[in-house]
């Protein structure tokens, strides 16, 4: 386990649940934040394809593990500022417990779409592509709120899955979002300076995001190797360079970057 640290950006590689017990009430501006949907247990095993070749749809390890959502009711209305907005990727088999555990607490619980025009292929055909992701959207009274136009204020965003070039090969997500959607929640719903939360990093697309719009960012995760490859995609992925450093830890990600020091 590791942490990095700089005057832009926070990175630690520990249990979210135990590391948000040391933030500080009302500290953070948004959190944006895209949890296991624990679709593993829906996994057919090997499928043998007309080809020849065989693919497994089970997404990872840490995929199984199961994710409830009322763990995260306290650190989540604790850390959140009351005009903070909290952005939660989900599955439709979690939206439920989502709401459940969230609406009572917020004055508004939305559902935000995200459309895939580039969806992964049907093997069988004989059911609809999974062309759209949800996100759970939280926000009470006074939150802040960014729109030019009523044209940007659809409850949907379409755009292609994360691919190559922006999609890292080594270590691969299974699950990592592009940059051009995080970016736009990001700025619909946070100020320059904001502290943007993600307790499910990943490969940081949302810490790349923040940085990218002068926001701070704080950003966990439980898997190491996702936390050290964060370090070489929020200015530009360097797969050699990651491969060659993977067990060392770079003093600093962002030094063309300064902002302030925070929590």
């Amino acid at each position: 386990m590791f942490s990095t640290n700089s005057s832009a950006y926070k990175l630690f590689n520990e249990n979210n649940l135990d590391f948000m017990k040391r933030l500080p009430d009302s500290s953070i501006d948004l959190i944006l934040t895209d949890p296991p949907y624990n679709l593993s247990q829906f996994s057919r095993g090997n499928i043998h394809l007309n080809n020849g070749k065989t693919i497994n749809n089970k997404i990872a390890e840490w995929d199984s593990i199961p994710l409830n959502p009322n763990d995260y009711i306290e650190p989540f209305t604790r850390i959140i500022k009351p005009t903070g907005n909290i952005f939660i990727f989900t599955s439709y088999s979690l939206l439920g417990k989502w709401y459940d555990a969230f609406n009572p607490l917020f004055s508004t619980f939305q559902i935000f779409v995200w459309h895939k025009t580039t969806p992964t292929q049907s093997v069988y055909h004989n059911s609809f592509l999974n062309s759209c992701e949800l996100v759970v959207c939280l926000w009470n009274k006074g939150h802040t709120w960014n729109f030019s136009s009523q044209d940007q204020m659809h409850n949907f965003f379409e755009c292609p899955s994360c691919m190559f070039p922006e999609k890292i090969i080594s270590p691969k997500h299974p699950t990592q979002k592009p940059l051009e959607l995080i970016e736009h929640l990001l700025l619909i719903s946070s100020n320059p300076n904001d502290i943007i939360f993600d307790p499910f990093m990943g490969v940081g697309t949302t810490g790349e995001a923040a940085l990218k719009n002068n926001r701070r960012f704080i950003g966990i995760d439980i898997d190491e190797k996702y936390v050290k490859a964060c370090l070489y995609t929020n200015i530009s992925y360097d797969q050699q360079k990651y491969k060659s450093d993977m067990n060392t830890i770079p003093n600093s990600l962002m030094s063309r970057i300064t902002m302030l020091s925070f929590v």
